[in-house]
């Protein structure tokens, strides 16, 4: 893979010490944020081929954990290379990711244990959960409590966003909330749940909320498409270091670029085609291991594809094709018709990935906001509704 030393006069990165999260050091500040579907055991082992970093499971839904639903049961297994197991969990009862949490360590399950409070997604928010929990103040500050004795030693931190829209902003709160708990590091997100991925993240908020925190690592989150951008956000936040989500999305060597400028190495991955064919296939490869079955790993690969070949002259029939490829031999005969000797294509493959959606009413429970108290039957209904197998 190429790699290009950056021009003279950029920033150099400042100097820093280790990343601790409770007893886990990390010499690369990087955490991968968990996004479902997508940071399944194979993806997280491909970035770690290219990179380093703190690479956390799919969000979890805390129930079906506790319940042992199977495919629950599935999506917290670890590949034996993955040597800092880290397990993200949603919840929305104090008992019950309490009882999750237990369940992890009692069984050696986890290294590290991450609580989700920044889920955007309707689905999610319509239950109180995610983005929306934090504005019920004791409830956040109940569920953190229990998870934090129940981790023992374990560390635990949590994600959030700024909150759940401009008039209900909930970062400073909770993150003092969290840091009194004993949560061994926050993420925050620089954006409302209202805002999804839209526009741009609020930097500031993070700076904010560093200000605010003294005794606990504050991890950036929002916007960090490259290298460059995440040694800009610890420069202008003070930040503890970084959270990384969209950026990734077929470009799992963008953890070596971090790795790199984070030890203050100049380099810069710039793949040519034939790297991200390699790639590609290579996460083929570990999908078709993870799911013990080619076809379901067929099926997974196939919303990757416009990510891996964006800005690449990939064709649009080719990349339809590639879309529906149902076998490994199939999708080797498709990528055999590109030109893998292409060089890096330059600008057009770098920059924002993924879907941004745009701002909207968050969906939440009836009579959410009147209120940073649960009232009525909000509780029964918060724990009615937790029951999906993955809270993405």
């Amino acid at each position: 893979m190429t790699l290009r030393t950056p021009t003279i006069g950029e920033p150099a990165p400042p100097a820093r010490e280790p990343l601790r999260i409770g007893p886990l050091t990390l010499d690369v500040p990087v955490v991968l944020a968990p996004m479902a579907g997508i940071t399944n055991t194979a993806f997280r082992r491909l970035c770690r081929e290219y990179g380093a970093g703190l690479f956390v499971s799919e969000m979890i839904t805390s129930r079906a954990l506790v319940e042992r639903n199977a495919e629950t049961m599935r999506l917290i297994t670890h590949h034996e290379s993955e040597t800092t197991r880290s397990i993200q969990l949603y919840g929305v009862d104090p008992k019950t990711v309490s009882e999750a949490v237990t369940m992890l360590v009692a069984e050696d399950r986890a290294d590290h244990i991450d609580l989700n409070f920044g889920c955007p997604v309707p689905k999610v928010t319509r239950k109180g959960g995610g983005a929306a929990l934090p504005w019920k103040i004791g409830l956040f500050r109940q569920i953190v409590e229990a998870a934090v004795t129940a981790a023992g030693p374990i560390p635990l931190t949590v994600k959030m966003r700024k909150g759940i829209d401009a008039d209900h902003l909930t970062y400073i709160e909770a993150g003092k909330a969290a840091a009194g708990a004993g949560v061994s590091s926050i993420a925050l997100h620089g954006r409302t749940a209202a805002e999804f991925y839209s526009g741009e993240a609020d930097w500031s908020a993070i700076e904010k909320l560093k200000n605010a925190i003294s005794d606990v690592p504050v991890l950036g989150n929002g916007d960090i498409w490259s290298a460059d951008d995440a040694l800009r956000m610890v420069r202008e936040t003070g930040c503890d270091g970084v959270v990384v989500g969209r950026g990734c999305l077929g470009r799992p060597w963008l953890f070596g670029d971090l790795a790199a400028a984070f030890r203050g190495k100049e380099l810069k991955a710039e793949p040519g085609l034939g790297q991200v064919i390699n790639a590609f296939r290579r996460h083929a490869e570990l999908l078709t291991e993870y799911f013990d079955s080619e076809d379901r790993a067929c099926r997974d690969i196939r919303k990757h594809v416009a990510w891996y070949f964006k800005g690449y002259p990939v064709g649009g029939d080719l990349r339809a094709s590639l879309a529906m490829v149902q076998s490994l031999a199939q999708l080797d005969d498709l990528l055999g018709t590109l030109d893998a000797s292409l060089p890096y294509p330059g600008a057009d493959v770098e920059g924002p990935r993924g879907r941004a959606g745009t701002p909207k009413k968050p969906s939440l429970p009836e009579h959410w906001l009147e209120s940073q108290d649960l009232v009525g039957a909000q509780r029964i209904n918060l724990t009615e509704g937790e029951g999906d197998t993955s809270g993405g």
